[in-house]
């Protein structure tokens, strides 16, 4: 099960994805399959078809958002969170190796196409969650075991 929280950058990126698809993208796709249904026979008629399924998925994500956004819990900074890993919290980690991994802890539906995100249903998340800095973690997952040491923690002041 997913945590329903969303940080207020999370929430404005969501509202501006579902009011393009909403206000921009579903009008013209609708235009395209009136126009192609006019052309006649729908059954070999690849840009009806084509325009169709593209309008189930518009909807289907539309849906979704609207879903996701009237559940979620928005999770604004607060200044008692400073020193501590929590929801929204920019973390620089590093491993046994020396690897050094930046990242903010964000709501599932914030993670997609950002590389510097996780989730804070992670095994990352949770083993960072109500640590400071200098404190290391143990992440457990499936595959692994892996200790983190705590660099630096901030939150963008939104």
């Amino acid at each position: 099960m997913r945590t329903p929280l969303l940080t207020s950058n999370g929430l404005t990126q969501l509202n501006a994805e579902l009011d393009h698809l909403w206000r921009t993208e579903r009008p013209a796709v609708t235009k395209k399959v009136t126009w192609a249904a006019s052309l006649g026979d729908r059954s070999e008629n690849a840009d009806y078809q084509y325009n169709k399924k593209r309008l189930r998925e518009i909807d289907r994500r539309v849906r979704y958002l609207r879903k996701t956004l009237e559940n979620s819990t928005v999770v604004a900074y607060s200044p008692q969170q400073e020193g501590r890993v929590f929801f929204g919290a920019w973390v620089e980690v590093e491993n046994e190796n020396g690897a050094v991994k930046s990242f903010q802890i964000v709501g599932y539906d914030e993670i997609f196409g950002k590389n510097d995100a996780i989730s804070i249903d992670s095994p990352m998340a949770r083993a960072l969650l109500k640590k400071e800095e200098g404190d290391c973690a143990v992440v457990k997952t499936p595959v692994s075991t892996s200790q983190w040491e705590i660099l630096k923690i901030w939150y963008t002041k939104t």
